[in-house]
């Protein structure tokens, strides 16, 4: 939901950062995110709850550096963009799948499940918009892919997640809002293309 107005903020607040790095390829922030991202869950696992917010943090902030190096070093390409999305939606599920491991109850388990399986509904409403729009030259944006915009997003579940790695206590509650979060924005897009496709 904020993801367009937060961007030309932090493209401007990582600017000096990508300047410092121009002899470091995107990719490679890529998979050190993904790496990172992967380490916060298991920290998750292991009950370490503040490492795996900051491990968690990280990876956010290293996700948003490889596309504004990316942009800046004129080496944004499709295969980088691929490759983001996909090691991020690898992370999206590894965190639920942690908490749920660390769960110790069936309640906190089935809000999980149902989280990730909002989330699969989600990437097949936004996946294959995008690519029709995409076929239909409606591209403006300065991702790589258009992205049909939902409810919530990165800055969302950036804090959604937060909230579950720091309040185990309430990851069913936080689980069941994001759900119904994403369906609402899921149903949203329906709409969008029932009136424009």
């Amino acid at each position: 939901m904020f993801d367009e107005w937060l961007r030309r903020y932090k493209d401007r607040l990582l600017a000096g950062i990508v300047r410092r790095l121009t002899a470091v390829p995107p990719t490679a922030v890529t998979l050190l995110a993904f790496i990172v991202g992967l380490a916060a869950a298991v920290a998750i696992v292991l009950g370490q709850r503040p490492l795996a917010l900051a491990l968690w943090l990280a990876n956010r902030i290293l996700d948003g550096l490889d596309g504004a190096m990316a942009r800046a070093q004129g080496r944004a390409s499709d295969l980088g963009a691929y490759l983001d999305i996909l090691l991020d939606f690898v992370v999206y599920a590894a965190i639920p799948l942690a908490l749920a491991a660390a769960a110790d109850e069936p309640r906190t388990t089935t809000a999980l499940l149902v989280l990730m399986a909002s989330f699969f509904v989600n990437a097949a409403s936004w996946m294959y918009l995008a690519a029709l729009l995409e076929r239909r030259g409606e591209h403006t944006g300065i991702t790589r892919v258009v992205m049909p915009p939902g409810l919530v997003a990165g800055t969302e579940t950036i804090l959604f997640f937060s909230a579950a790695i720091l309040l185990p206590r309430f990851v069913a509650p936080i689980a069941w809002s994001m759900a119904a979060l994403v369906a609402v924005g899921v149903l949203q897009r329906v709409r969008w293309a029932v009136r424009g496709l």
